[in-house]
């Protein structure tokens, strides 16, 4: 039975046209691995920092981002709503795996989905959701190319939303996102509202020591 002693694998999902959640993608070391390099990108300069909206609303996650800075709603070179310096480098080994995720997802069915061949990200944000937080429904907007996202999660499982390309509203659909599930979409889910509806205190692995969750998002930001 499910749960019990011998639980039952959870299984790919395709839940909208473009996009795939993998379970259990990343392994145990892979998840430490990434852990403590969110630990390193998060020091400053250009560190983990509070986003406050133009309208003057406060985002309750924290983040920090690698390769180009975003702020709302564009990019920069350098942290402009922050402490002014230099964005962190983009890492290679997490272009690698980004581009790794993107081949999982779609195997076969690659050249379908627009960006998916040749994959090149040049972006990571980096969310932390300490217990209680969550985000609203919106879309990843601001790149100038539609090449699919890639999502890790680490630490706390959520509930996360995938709605619709026209609304915030449904349909939509909830997806439990466990540490070390992968999250790749695109192609006509590549510009749909999403969003953290709430995470689950507690349901991270001890041997993490992370508090809350984590989640990388990469992206290729057609800005040469």
């Amino acid at each position: 039975m499910d749960g019990g002693l011998f639980p039952l694998p959870r299984e790919r999902a395709d839940p909208v046209p473009g996009a795939v959640h993998l379970p259990d993608w990343l392994s145990p070391a892979e998840q430490r691995a990434l852990v403590e390099a969110c630990r390193e990108w998060s020091r400053p300069p250009a560190g983990m920092r509070t986003v406050t909206l133009p309208r003057g609303g406060v985002m309750s996650v924290r983040m920090v981002c690698l390769g180009w800075y975003w702020y709302p709603y564009g990019y920069a070179r350098t942290a402009v709503d922050g402490d002014g310096a230099p964005v962190k480098p983009f890492p290679p080994e997490l272009g690698e795996l980004a581009q790794r995720a993107v081949a999982d997802a779609y195997g076969s069915g690659l050249q379908e989905i627009t960006g998916a061949p040749g994959y090149a990200p040049d972006v990571a944000v980096v969310n932390h959701y300490a217990h209680g937080t969550k985000m609203g429904m919106h879309r990843d907007r601001d790149e100038r190319i539609d090449a699919p996202v890639v999502s890790l999660s680490l630490g706390d499982t959520c509930v996360f939303r995938l709605g619709n390309t026209e609304t915030r509203t449904r349909p939509w659909t909830d997806l439990e996102l466990r540490s070390g599930d992968l999250l790749v979409f695109g192609g006509p889910a590549r510009f749909a509202y999403h969003g953290v509806m709430r995470t689950l205190p507690g349901t991270a692995d001890p041997a993490l020591g992370l508090e809350g969750r984590l989640n990388i998002t990469v992206r290729e930001s057609g800005f040469g």
